[in-house]
């Protein structure tokens, strides 16, 4: 089967392409560096089927990153190019483009983000730039389908101008030619979104603007996630489920040990869905009614500030900070998303240049970056005994967090390379989009987590039964009630944590424990060993032995602060 390889700069919309061409859904924002990998779908080009694989963004075919890396190995593969590019940015574009010309591969150009030049008084002679670079040049906005079909129409008269080899200075006078001969730039002026751009990256205005985002998306989050609690899904379990529940428990008598595993401990005919801890009460409440929403709320609100193109300029004002910990800024972003998931900020921090850097940002995310997931749990289990241990949480792992970057910064060899960053315009994101994003995020948390913690609640349900935790318990006794001042009870939520770690919070609740130790279980097992998915994910992006080493640091980290928490509160 034919290979055709959609390769160009980061963030000029590849993945938006290639969503067009093939129907595979695949998340694409405004940032460089979306695709770190790569993906692969099918399309028809004419009567032939033919692969179609979005290759990580380059800028040229010299590789300073793994990602970039991975963008050469494959072009070897491929039988055709699409070379992406970013119309209003033809210069910077050309560069790799040339490149891939000088490789003497068939190629198409997609002149992508057409619509951006009229906006920008960017006038480009079409005709003019297919002669000089001797291949197809279709325009094309891909958000809205513009020229897709036009793009597929030439890849059968995808054509190979095989140019020689040349110098960096011999490439760029010739890209200096071509934009003299076919780019014609008016006066404009500046839009409101450019100004605010400027704010957004600036110092003083900068740091305002980014603790306005800051307490909005905090804000956000919680008005959609309460209010989906409160008005759908609280009502849909006590109005829809609970009499289910209840007729269920009447037919299987109200007690045994099916009944205790399917529908937990029912108690005068209430039914208490984070207590209960039965398959069908809190197995389906916990994802659902306490999870989900606020996954929903935060992925909404990342796919906002992804697409209104804010999350660079935050990588610019963090970069002194993040130096310190041994990154640059742009590892904030896999940071931020770390706060939905770790396993794609794991994935993500394949963006940053070295083995050093992405060895530390994984640490850091998989120690002191809880997930989602784990934060409605933090929010909804801990915020019930007030607001003030909440913050003792949150404000334990950002201290951490800052505190082992900088340990770490000192003890791991190399350096960290200054912030090489493109910072995209803002724009107004298409509805669509943000909404296709929020459901391929939240369709891969339900695929993924609801089997795990109907699994974990089944399992522990039945090890319960078994009396198989009162061995675990009294064997790991003194490290949990001698050091973390917790019940010997809570080894159980420890063991699930490398499940999942919202299920193992959710196991504390019904163990009657102080407000303090509800804290110190919940930093813990926040800090404590991933949950399995990050743990593969870990283990294929930093090797055995990377793995080992941070598996090591979360270990003497997790207990060394759950202890000091025990003396201190």
């Amino acid at each position: 089967m034919r290979k055709i390889l959609l390769m160009g700069n980061p963030n000029v919309g590849k993945s938006v392409v290639f969503s067009r061409l093939t129907g595979v859904r695949v998340i694409a924002s405004n940032y460089p560096g979306t695709t770190v990998g790569y993906t692969q779908g099918l399309m028809k080009v004419g009567e032939e089927t033919t692969a179609v694989i979005d290759v990580p963004g380059t800028y040229s075919l010299e590789p300073t990153s793994e990602a970039e890396e991975i963008a050469l190995q494959m072009l070897a593969t491929g039988d055709v190019v699409i070379n992406v590019i970013d119309a209003t940015n033809l210069e910077r574009n050309l560069n790799l483009t040339l490149q891939l010309l000088e490789k003497g591969v068939p190629m198409v150009v997609a002149l992508n983000m057409w619509d951006d030049t009229g906006h920008r008084g960017i006038h480009i002679n079409l005709k003019r730039l297919e002669e000089l670079l001797g291949v197809p040049v279709i325009p094309t906005v891909a958000v809205t389908g513009q020229g897709i079909k036009e793009l597929v129409e030439s890849i059968p008269v995808a054509r190979a101008p095989k140019l020689l080899p040349g110098s960096h200075d011999e490439r760029w006078a010739a890209i200096g030619s071509i934009v003299e001969q076919v780019q014609q730039v008016t006066h404009r002026h500046h839009t409101w979104l450019e100004r605010l751009g400027d704010a957004s990256a600036r110092p003083i205005t900068g740091i305002i603007i980014a603790a306005v985002v800051l307490v909005g998306t905090f804000l956000g989050i919680r008005f959609i996630g309460e209010n989906l609690i409160t008005y759908v899904l609280d009502p849909i379990f006590e109005h829809l489920w609970t009499p289910v529940v209840l007729f269920f428990s009447d037919l299987m008598g109200g007690s045994g040990i099916i009944h205790d595993v399917l529908l937990g401990n029912i108690v005068a005919g209430e039914v208490n869905y984070i207590e209960s801890f039965g398959l069908l009460t809190t197995g389906l409440y916990v994802p659902f009614a306490m999870v989900l929403p606020y996954i929903v709320a935060f992925y909404f609100v990342l796919g906002l500030l992804e697409d209104v193109g804010y999350l660079p300029r935050l990588a610019v004002l963090m970069d002194t900070i993040m130096h310190r910990l041994g990154l640059h800024g742009y590892a904030i972003i896999p940071m931020l998303l770390g706060l939905g998931c770790n396993v794609p900020a794991i994935l993500a921090t394949r963006i940053l240049e070295s083995k050093r850097e992405r060895f530390i940002a994984a640490t850091l995310i998989s120690i002191a970056v809880p997930c989602a997931a784990l934060q409605a749990m933090v929010i909804g289990l801990v915020g019930q005994r007030g607001i003030q241990y909440v913050a003792i949480v949150y404000g334990t792992l950002f201290i951490v967090w800052v505190v082992l970057g900088f340990i770490l910064n000192r003890m791991v060899k190399g350096f960290s390379p200054e912030l090489l960053i493109e910072i995209p315009p803002y724009r107004i994101p298409p509805w669509r989009t943000v909404l296709q994003k929020l459901w391929f995020r939240v369709y891969g948390f339900l695929h993924e987590a609801i089997p795990i913690i109907l699994g974990a609640v089944l399992v522990m349900n039945i090890l319960h039964a078994l009396g198989v935790f009162d061995v675990i318990a009294n064997f790991m006794a003194p490290v949990v009630t001698g050091l973390l001042g917790l019940p010997k009870e809570a080894v159980v939520a420890l063991a699930i944590g490398f499940l999942r770690k919202d299920v193992a919070l959710g196991m504390l609740g019904p163990l009657a424990l102080t407000s303090e130790q509800l804290v110190v279980g919940s930093v813990v097992l926040a800090m404590f060993f991933p949950c399995i998915a990050t743990f593969v994910v870990l283990l294929r992006e930093l090797g055995t032995t990377g793995m080992l080493k941070a598996a090591a640091i979360m270990l003497v980290v997790a207990l060394s602060v759950g202890g000091l928490l025990n003396l201190i509160l």
